[in-house]
């Protein structure tokens, strides 16, 4: 298997839904949603990846760092790399539907799991999609983290209910999908949360509970006032407000105000070890990978999710060797070098 084959057969099964472009930047799909694109414009999608395109490595290589160390304990699992599968459902309506919403999720939480890694699941209007999540989530003895759209109190602790005894290591629940098109499609009424709210869910489970769309100082604190254990910087994948900006602009202010207090997680146009390495200088602990592994999922199953996840940690070690990390610890602001003007 190789990169270039596990994209030409992912091309065939999401034709009409995804173009596989060489540059996965938001361009050709820009307003496909439902879909692989960005919302609107297309404007947010682009700006994840306009984001970390603006910073630059530092290239060291007079040091000892020859055999960088990725492991790292994160929600009480030791793992190998600090990149974890994103949640994605919708395959029907977004990924044209050659595979079912189980098969998908499968291949995501098990190529994770044997990647060393941790995957995410979703939830949508479909009540088949959380469904999957947890069977997958199980299936994998408790390898995974399901993360529950933003709907009415009662409705999302049902479902944490559901999460813990699937044997998962967190919960969650993505803010960000407070305005999802895709949602009110189903009729499913899902909104804002406010600090209460939020602290009554934080509050209703052993587990820790991450908070995923935060692009703000404000809310990143408001999250870690509220009790959360993790928060992720994120725009949704350029998905759900048009002309946001991406989350590599966000993040350092973020991690400055919040940084010790809860574990950041990033996610938002990751298409390189470089990329993550990036992301870590700016402050997250992790790094979330989405859309390429729908091409390692529809392109080579179980093996096409565990294969990008190696090679983008692969990448990640060679930019470790080249930037003098030896270690997940040692990544800081010292590996970038912003345009002028900006800020980390």
């Amino acid at each position: 298997m190789n990169w270039n084959e596990l994209r030409e057969a992912a091309r065939e099964k999401l034709k009409g839904y995804c173009r596989v472009c060489p540059n996965c930047d938001g361009r050709a799909c820009a307003g496909e949603v439902p879909g692989m694109g960005g919302t609107g414009t297309g404007a947010s999608f682009k700006a994840n990846i306009e984001a970390l395109a603006r910073y630059r490595l530092n290239l060291r290589t007079l040091h000892g760092a020859k055999n960088p160390d990725t492991t790292l304990t994160l929600f009480g699992k030791e793992l190998s790399t600090p990149i974890i599968a994103a949640p994605m459902t919708g395959v029907s309506y977004n990924m044209g539907g050659a595979l079912t919403e189980r098969q998908f999720i499968g291949m995501i939480m098990s190529g994770a799991r044997q990647a060393g890694t941790l995957g995410m699941s979703g939830d949508g209007g479909d009540p088949e999609y959380y469904n999957a999540g947890l069977e997958a989530i199980a299936a994998e003895g408790g390898h995974g983290i399901p993360v529950i759209k933003p709907r009415e109190q009662q409705a999302i602790i049902e479902r944490i209910r559901r999460a813990e005894e699937a044997g998962a290591p967190a919960v969650g629940v993505d803010v960000d999908g407070a305005g999802l098109v895709t949602m009110a499609l189903f009729g499913q009424p899902v909104g804002p949360k406010t600090a209460d709210e939020l602290r009554e869910l934080v509050s209703a489970t052993r587990l820790p509970f991450i908070v995923k769309g935060i692009m703000t100082v404000d809310e990143a604190e408001l999250a870690a006032d509220a009790g959360a254990a993790a928060i992720v910087v994120s725009n949704h994948g350029g998905r759900i407000l048009d002309h946001t900006p991406g989350a590599a602009e966000v993040l350092p202010a973020i991690a400055r105000a919040v940084k010790g207090r809860v574990t950041i997680l990033a996610d938002g146009g990751v298409r390189s070890g470089a990329d993550v390495l990036k992301l870590l200088a700016l402050g997250a602990d992790a790094v979330l990978v989405g859309r390429p592994l729908v091409i390692g999922a529809f392109g080579g199953g179980t093996e096409g999710v565990k294969f990008v996840l190696e090679k983008l940690t692969g990448e990640l070690k060679q930019a470790m060797i080249l930037t003098g990390c030896a270690s997940l610890s040692d990544i800081d602001e010292r590996v970038l070098r912003p345009y002028p003007g900006m800020e980390y």
